[in-house]
């Protein structure tokens, strides 16, 4: 649910609020009217007192006039008191249903927030719907009572209040809407801020040990601004707030005051004049007052909340996903197509529909409801910690994994499908090389023969070019084992991009690659016209280069630009603190991570016995950056074999020739294979 569907859907479930509970209302609106009886009677009687008793010498009639009056302030007390207990019977039930709403979110999501939900947000919720309630109530019926009194005594008097009134309430009307767009951006800003302080605070020695003050108060000082230009945006919008008070509430006044001898002239009396400037004095200036503050300052205040609290109720129908991906929730819908007219000729490259996946029934989900949308041409960065789920992603976009509920489309066509298959590329991180011509091994995904020229422009845009005229060019024969991790990755890579299909998925398919090399390559496939990329990355980079970021974080998991997911994720914020930074940008705005030594292992790759790290080809060095987070299938389900699982004794290497074993005890715990001493 977008921002811009919030206000339209907590409007409708307040209508259908208000109709369950209509008996409340039909109270509050019956007390309401015994309350307007005294603001009828305080100008009426007084009106009255003036003309046929103390103004005529009859100062008997005149207390008998003003009788009346002090009745009905007594009638008023009364109603008032019967006001607030109609108003607790709308309230109380609507603070009851956001306990429950909070207490259901905190028990199945696991939502840290509940406590504050329920012993902070909840309450002012309540607070506020009661003070709105109230300060509408109010309004509507004084102004009733007043109007009708001023009808009552003389019709003349409307002509000088009605008019100011009238265009001070429609101007404070216009106003609502920008209004509370100011005071939401302003609270949004200003929590920004609270967050960015919040995380910044507690590593103030971090920060100053790592000498990124400069980086750190260019950030803060960004959301500061922000706030300021919010605040300021507020404050110019409550100046027109004042002005619908004046207009509205003392125009009146003075027209009364500037038109009493036109007023007399026409039958007005005096009595009925001191009268009608009670009515505006004593009712409807305070109602308005009331209306224009609590309205104005508490309304925003109040959808903000509800909107927290309130998450889409899953019997309401959905819109579409918009364009840009989002979990648990779609940010936004697709622009609505009226009646008749065309559906949009391009799908969306990737669209995921409340797709769930869990590797077994007891077993809890690896993905969880998760909805989101790639367009065409979209660049898709999915990160998270080792086993999160980011390969099976993957695997489920690709076919590899068939998901519990759920639907997944590439280019509109389902998965599973031969049309879908033929629509995507999947390049893992165990890059796949066979024997033959390097050509072959190129074009392997193309049904017709490549051009020359085509392949070595594709070789070019991907960084390829100079391993293949180190190899002596296409038809140069490839011996996959004499090949580096790093080169078989660039083989693969060339091979997805000369591939028809528009959408490529890297999964960490440039682990082996160096920054320089990996950013190549991953432009190249943003660049393909009408290509979209989805990258699972390993580098900060890497993520900074995509359109919008995934972090996958179970119940947590968000999506955004790189920027909005450092702000709004915690996870997102280790992450990017654990991958190693020089502290500097490349000529792309790219941060270069600092390079650690490549040898046995190194990389999470053994390597041949005896050897220590060289460089491998193009595209990796002899000291090639490597991500913080361990390499290996991110699920948790690596190729070698760990101790004390059944082996024949002998322990293949990735990425080594055909048939080179290490000895058993050369394992990541350092323990034996099969349970060998």
């Amino acid at each position: 649910m977008s921002p811009a569907d919030a206000p339209e859907r907590l409007r409708t479930r307040g209508l259908r609020f208000l109709k369950a509970h209509r008996r409340a209302l039909a109270r509050l609106v019956g007390w309401s009217v015994l309350e307007s009886g005294q603001t009828f009677l305080l100008g009426y009687a007084l009106a009255r007192a003036l003309d046929d008793g103390f103004l005529a010498g009859r100062a008997a009639v005149g207390l008998g006039w003003l009788a009346p009056a002090a009745l009905g302030v007594l009638l008023g007390a009364y109603g008032t008191g019967r006001v607030y207990g109609a108003v607790a019977a709308l309230v109380e039930p609507l603070r009851d249903r956001l306990v429950v709403r909070v207490v259901e979110r905190g028990v199945r999501e696991a939502d840290g927030g509940a406590l504050s939900g329920l012993t902070q947000q909840v309450e002012i919720a309540r607070d506020t719907f009661a003070g709105l309630v109230m300060v509408s109530r109010s309004f509507v019926f004084t102004s009733a009572g007043a109007l009708a009194g001023l009808c009552s005594l003389a019709p003349p008097l409307l002509l000088a209040v009605v008019p100011p009134l009238a265009a001070g309430v429609a101007l404070f009307a216009l106003t609502l809407r920008p209004l509370a767009g100011r005071q939401e951006a302003f609270l949004a800003a200003d929590e920004a801020l609270a967050q960015d302080l919040g995380a910044v605070c507690p590593g103030l020695r971090d920060v100053t040990a790592a000498g990124a003050e400069d980086r750190i108060a260019a950030d803060t000082g960004v959301l500061v601004d922000a706030e300021l230009r919010a605040a300021r945006a507020l404050a110019r919008w409550g100046v027109v707030r004042v002005a619908c008070l004046a207009l509205g509430g003392h125009l009146p006044l003075v027209m009364l005051l500037a038109c009493a001898p036109w007023l007399l002239a026409h039958g007005v009396t005096p009595g009925a004049l001191v009268g009608a400037l009670a009515y505006v004095t004593q009712s409807l200036l305070p109602a308005l007052t009331g209306l224009v503050h609590g309205l104005g300052t508490s309304g925003s205040r109040l959808t903000v909340v509800l909107r927290r609290l309130t998450p889409p109720d899953p019997t309401e129908p959905r819109p579409a996903p918009g364009p840009g991906p989002s979990a648990p929730h779609p940010p936004g819908p697709s622009a609505p197509h009226p009646p008749g007219a065309a559906a949009p000729r391009t799908p969306p490259a990737l669209a995921l529909t409340a797709l769930t996946f869990a590797y077994g029934p007891a077993s809890a989900p690896v993905v969880d409801d998760l909805t989101l949308t790639v367009p065409a041409g979209g660049h898709l960065a999915v990160v998270g910690p080792s086993g999160v789920g980011k390969s099976t992603l993957t695997g489920l976009v690709a076919g590899l994994l068939e998901p519990v509920r759920g639907e997944i489309r590439v280019c509109g066509r389902p998965v599973p499908g031969g049309d879908a298959a033929a629509r995507r590329v999947l390049i893992p991180q165990e890059a796949y090389v066979f024997s033959g011509t390097l050509g072959e091994n190129l074009a392997h995904l193309r049904p017709d023969p490549v051009p020359e020229k085509e392949l070595l422009a594709a070789a070019e845009a991907v960084g390829l070019a100079p391993l293949l005229d180190a190899l002596g060019g296409p038809d140069a024969t490839v011996d996959p084992a004499a090949l580096s991790a790093g080169e078989r990755q660039l083989i693969a890579l060339t091979r997805a991009y000369l591939s028809s299909a528009p959408l490529a998925l890297l999964d960490e398919a440039t682990c082996h690659l160096d920054p320089e090399a990996e950013a190549r390559a991953e432009q190249a496939f943003a660049a393909r016209p009408g290509g979209a990329l989805v990258v699972v990355a390993h580098r900060v980079s890497s993520a900074r280069r995509a359109d919008r970021v995934l972090v996958m974080d179970g119940p947590r998991t968000m999506c955004g630009t790189h920027d909005e997911v450092v702000r709004r994720s915690a996870l997102y914020r280790d992450l990017v603190g654990s991958w190693t930074a020089e502290g500097t940008d490349d000529d792309a705005g790219n941060a270069r991570e600092r390079p650690e030594p490549e040898g046995p292992g190194a990389s999470g790759v053994p390597g041949k016995p005896g050897e220590s790290g060289k460089p491998g080809g193009p595209g990796e060095s002899g000291a090639v950056s490597q991500p913080a987070l361990p390499l290996g299938d991110a699920d948790g389900v690596h190729a070698v074999a760990g101790a004390g699982l059944a082996g024949d004794r002998r322990h293949v290497v990735p990425h080594g020739p055909v048939g080179q074993v290490q000895a058993p005890r050369d394992l990541r715990d350092g323990g034996a294979l099969g349970g060998e001493g």
